[in-house]
């Protein structure tokens, strides 16, 4: 049983990309081509705009290894998440839309369900056997389980989609500033999505008028300066975070954790989408193990998870803190967007990385981090 406060379909605050591994990934869910039907844009790769004027193109299609197809995708939430939806119904699982998780079941200590208000505002106790956390960055079963830890730097993001951007190519562009940074990608014929994220501390000028805060800052940034216009707003501003934040434990007897639930550090490099699925994939494998057993699944069944959740991210998770940090140092991270630009096979790598589908050790090596920077 799955329960979500939401009604689908609803827009949530998101860069609304997909990589190519987080494509091949709804391709086993067999959804892809129902979201290309629906409008879904093919990304060829992204374009990177540092602080001082240095930019890189980085094409999937030109990474090695190759990946499971030559792009990736560009979808709104509100449509990607109701097939997800409809997937989860005709495979078999009972959605409850409307509800709220309002606690916990313990049964020895273990989790043991959880108490569900219903759009009715009635509350019904649901017993399971595994509770799985996939609530997100403020995810109520992550605390219950252990301390949310947080970590610098902390973001916000501001998102909002407009009906025209001026000079939109093939791939999807990232801009950075002394702001913080700007991602834009086309999600649909006439689409796009602006995601501005900037430090926490300096979010707090968007209280009272959140619309004037995000444009006014749009305009701070070179390489977007008069290419969004207001005047073409389609949806209103949309806020999400702050970033940063992982837990302390993603098993517990009789519960895990999977998505931001688990661990979120910065929208940067595309990973919430990916991470999510693949992490649910992992999830499922671990968890049928698990309740092979009678009783509620305990906490050495599914320590595996702990672990493959290890091999499959530690990678990538210090991709996105070299490139996190780095840019705090904007005339260094400048002086690398410069030297990977200058090399293109070096720009296609890194944006394969973060494509999920080339190694992370493919950049996490002596060779290449030297070579990004002298």
């Amino acid at each position: 049983m799955v329960a979500d406060r939401a009604a689908f379909p609803r827009d949530k605050p998101c860069a609304e990309y997909l990589s190519p591994g987080a494509v091949q990934l709804l391709d086993r869910l067999g959804v892809v081509e129902d979201l290309e039907a629906a409008g879904a844009v093919a990304l060829q790769g992204t374009t990177l705009v540092a602080a001082h004027g240095s930019r890189l193109t980085g094409l999937f299609c030109e990474a090695e290894p190759r990946p499971f197809r030559p792009s990736g995708l560009s979808i709104p939430r509100r449509v990607l998440d109701t097939r997800l939806v409809q997937a989860a119904r005709e495979a078999g699982a009972e959605v409850r839309e409307r509800t709220r998780v309002e606690a916990l079941l313990y049964d020895r200590g273990a989790v043991a369900g959880a108490l569900v208000r219903g759009p009715d505002g009635r509350h019904t106790p649901i017993r399971a056997r595994l509770t799985i956390g996939a609530d997100g960055l403020g995810s109520l079963v992550s605390r219950r389980l252990g301390r949310r830890r947080s970590s610098r730097p902390r973001r916000m993001a501001f998102v909002a989609h407009f009906t025209r951007v001026s000079d939109m190519g093939p791939t999807a562009e990232m801009h950075v500033g002394r702001a913080g940074y700007v991602g834009i990608n086309r999600v649909g014929a006439d689409l796009y999505n602006v995601s501005l994220v900037v430090p926490e501390a300096r979010a707090g000028g968007a209280r009272g008028d959140v619309a004037r805060f995000y444009h006014g800052l749009l305009d701070e940034f070179p390489g977007i300066r008069g290419r969004v216009d207001p005047r073409q707003l389609v949806r209103e501003v949309m806020v999400t975070g702050p970033f940063a934040s992982r837990a302390s434990r993603v098993v517990g007897a009789g519960a895990l954790l999977v998505g931001d639930a688990a661990d979120f550090f910065d929208p940067f490099t595309g990973q919430g989408v990916y991470s999510a699925l693949r992490g649910a994939e992992m999830m499922s494998d671990v968890a049928c193990g698990a309740l092979l057993a009678p009783g509620i699944a305990t906490a050495e069944a599914l320590a595996p998870y702990r672990q493959l959740r290890r091999q499959a991210f530690a990678g990538k998770w210090a991709v996105e803190r070299l490139i996190g940090y780095g840019m705090h140092f904007p005339r260094l991270f400048d002086h690398a967007v410069g030297r990977l630009g200058q090399h293109p096979g070096m720009a296609h790598t890194l944006i394969g990385v973060t494509g999920d589908f080339v190694p992370a050790s493919r950049v996490l090596n002596p060779g290449f981090l030297t070579r990004m920077v002298l």
